[in-house]
C-alpha cells in the first residue's frame, strides 16, 4: 500500500489492467482501488494527492491503456454502484458501474420499454451518461431523468438533469475529473415479451453486422454529421489496413480488431494512420471515440496495405 492511502481499504500496487479492458492490451496501473460505496469513495478521494492522476475504469469497452501502463490511480466502481432497481412508477435507478445490457434486461423483465437499445452497447451507465451513448434510433438523452455526479478533486456532489448535462451526439459537459455514480431513467409500460423480443432483435443485428468474438473496443470514431465513419474508412480503401497486430475489420470498417500478439501502440498507430488517410482521401478528420490512457509514442504509424482478394 502506498503511504498516501494509509487507512483506505482496497488499494493495490502495480496491478495489470489489460484483463479489465475489451482489447486485453496495455501495461499495469501504478495503483488500483475498487470502490463499493459512497462512503468508501469519499475516503479514497480524501486520501488522493492533487498530483496523482486518476483514471476511472468502467467496463473497459472503449479504453486502450499504454504498453507502459498508467502511472496513477485506476478506480473501479463496484458493489453499490452496479445495482439496478425498478421503482413502482417504472423509473430505472442504476449505479454508475451497472452494465448497460443488464439495465435493458432489468427494464424488460419489469414490463418497461424504451431502454432496449442499451442491450447492444457493452458499456456502463456512467459511460453512457458521459458520452450520451445511443444506437438503434435512441440515445441516453431521450430517457435520462438525472445523474449523480462526483468531482474527483473536490469531492463535491451534485445531481444534473439531461438538459443540465448538455447532452449531444456522443458528448456531455462533464469534465474528465467528474464521474457518474448513479442515474435515473424514464420508461413506458409494455409487455415483457415485446421488450425482450426487441432486445433479441438488437442482439441479433449486432452479431450480424459487428465483428463479435474478437478483441476490439467497439466504434473507434464518432460519426461525422450526416455521415458514417465506417463508410468513410471503407471509401478510403482501408478495410484490412493494418498496423502491427491490429487491423481495420473487414466486417465493419469502424471496428479495429486485435490479434493475440498486438500491442496498445499498434492501436494508437492504426487510429493515427486511418485518421490521416481518411482526411487525405475525403477531407474529413475523424474524431476518436476510443480513449487512450498513459504515454504513447507520437509516430505516424507504419502500416501495411490491406490485403486484396481476387
Amino acid at each position: 500500500m502506498t503511504p498516501w492511502a494509509d487507512g483506505v481499504g482496497g488499494v493495490q500496487a502495480n496491478v495489470p489492467i489489460a484483463p479489465l479492458t475489451t482489447y486485453k492490451l496495455g501495461g499495469p496501473a501504478a495503483w488500483l482501488v475498487e470502490v463499493g460505496s459512497d462512503r468508501h469513495l469519499d475516503e479514497v478521494l480524501e486520501a488522493i494527492p492533487q498530483d496523482v492522476d486518476v483514471l476511472v475504469l468502467g467496463r473497459g469497452s472503449n479504453l486502450v491503456v499504454a504498453d507502459r501502463g498508467f502511472d496513477g490511480l485506476v478506480m473501479r466502481l463496484v458493489g453499490d454502484f452496479v445495482a439496478i432497481e425498478v421503482a413502482p412508477d417504472g423509473t430505472i435507478h442504476a449505479g454508475g458501474a451497472a452494465a448497460l445490457p443488464r439495465v435493458a434486461r432489468a427494464a424488460a423483465a419489469a414490463g418497461r420499454c424504451d431502454l432496449e437499445f442499451y442491450a447492444g452497447i457493452p458499456g456502463s451507465v456512467g459511460g453512457a451518461v458521459m458520452m450520451n451513448a445511443g444506437g438503434h434510433g435512441s440515445d441516453t438523452a431521450e430517457h435520462l431523468i438525472a445523474a449523480s455526479i462526483v468531482d474527483l478533486r473536490s469531492g463535491a456532489r451534485s445531481e444534473r438533469t439531461a438538459q443540465e448535462l448538455a447532452l449531444g451526439y456522443r458528448r456531455s459537459n462533464l469534465r474528465p475529473e467528474q464521474i457518474v455514480t448513479a442515474a435515473r431513467f424514464s420508461t413506458t409500460p409494455c409487455s415483457r415479451g415485446a421488450a425482450e423480443a426487441r432486445i433479441r432483435e438488437i442482439t441479433r443485428w449486432r452479431k450480424e453486422h459487428q465483428p463479435g468474438g474478437t478483441f476490439n473496443a467497439g466504434s473507434v470514431f464518432k460519426n461525422p454529421h450526416d455521415d458514417a465513419a465506417g463508410r468513410l474508412i471503407e471509401e478510403a480503401g482501408l478495410k484490412g489496413f493494418r498496423c502491427g497486430g491490429v487491423a481495420v475489420s473487414e466486417m465493419h470498417a469502424n471496428f479495429f480488431v486485435a490479434d493475440d500478439d498486438a500491442s496498445a501502440q499498434d492501436v494508437w498507430d492504426l487510429v493515427s494512420a486511418v485518421r490521416r488517410r481518411v482526411a487525405e482521401a475525403t477531407g474529413v478528420w475523424l474524431t476518436p471515440e476510443v480513449r487512450f490512457a498513459g504515454e504513447f509514442d507520437e509516430r505516424s504509424g507504419d502500416s501495411t496495405e490491406p490485403e486484396t482478394t481476387a
